[in-house]
Parts: structure tokens; C-alpha cells; sequence
């Protein structure tokens, strides 16, 4: 038989085997582990909105600094 391992996590510095949590303690540790992943993945997309934002801006700025366009059509 193969050696099989206790899975430890360690929460506010206690360890603790995974196996002696109740099922309602292993659900809320899989819950808390779903929202770091969806948290770092909401950073990682706010990284890249920010940084689009940043360059669209950036080109506002270059278009409002470009010289105006020459009208064929004069004002009345």
C-alpha cells in the first residue's frame, strides 16, 4: 500500500489535519480557499483594466497636444 500523507493547513499559525475537520470546517476551508483564488485573479484582472485605462489616456493626452487639423471650410 502506498504511504499516504496527511494533508496539513495552518491557519493563524496552527496546524491542523485536514482529515480531523468536520465536513462543515473542510466546506468553509474550501470556501476561504475559492475566494483567494478569485480575489488574486480580481487583482490580476484590475492590473490589467488599470493599465489599459493608463494607455488609452495616455493617447488622449498625445491627441489633445497634436496640432488641429486644418478645416477646408472657413467660419461664417
Amino acid at each position: 500500500m502506498a504511504n499516504q500523507q496527511s494533508q496539513i493547513v495552518s491557519i493563524d499559525g496552527v496546524e491542523h489535519k485536514l482529515e480531523d475537520l468536520t465536513e462543515q470546517q473542510q466546506m468553509l476551508l474550501n470556501h476561504v480557499a475559492d475566494l483567494e483564488r478569485k480575489i488574486g485573479s480580481t487583482k490580476f484582472q484590475l492590473d490589467q483594466l488599470q493599465v489599459g485605462r493608463d494607455a488609452f489616456f495616455t493617447m488622449l493626452k498625445a491627441a489633445l497636444e497634436a496640432e488641429p487639423e486644418v478645416s477646408d471650410v472657413e467660419p461664417k
